[in-house]
This record gives structure tokens, sequence and C-alpha cells, in this order.
């Protein structure tokens, strides 16, 4: 992940694209299954995917 202030408002991106984190979490969150994601962004990995959900469960760790 990277961010920058410049880029995206310094939302937390997917490598150094344009494309935040938040995006992929989404459709995630919304049933879109990796496949379907990398079918609609092909320019999308499936560890860009794997990574986000990883960033976030950094991000927002299980209180318990």
């Amino acid at each position: 992940m990277t961010s920058d202030p410049k880029i995206m408002s310094g939302q937390a991106c997917i490598r150094v694209m344009r494309v935040p984190v938040s995006l992929a979490l989404n459709l995630v969150a919304n049933g879109q299954t990796p496949e379907a994601i990398i079918e609609d962004y092909p320019y999308l990995e499936p560890e860009d995917i794997q990574r986000s959900l990883q960033y976030a469960g950094q991000r927002f760790p299980h209180p318990g």
C-alpha cells in the first residue's frame, strides 16, 4: 500500500496506482469475488486484493 498526500488526497492506494484500497474493500464487502474484481479491473492482481484485506485488518484490528 502507498500513501501520498498529493495522490488521491492521501488515501491508501494499491501499489503506486490511483486505486484506493477502499475501492477493493468496498467491492469485497459487497460480495464481489477477487476474480470478479480483477475481471473489472484487469490491472489489479490477486495479491492486490489480499494485501488490501490485510491492510484493513492491521488498520482496524479486532477489539477482542
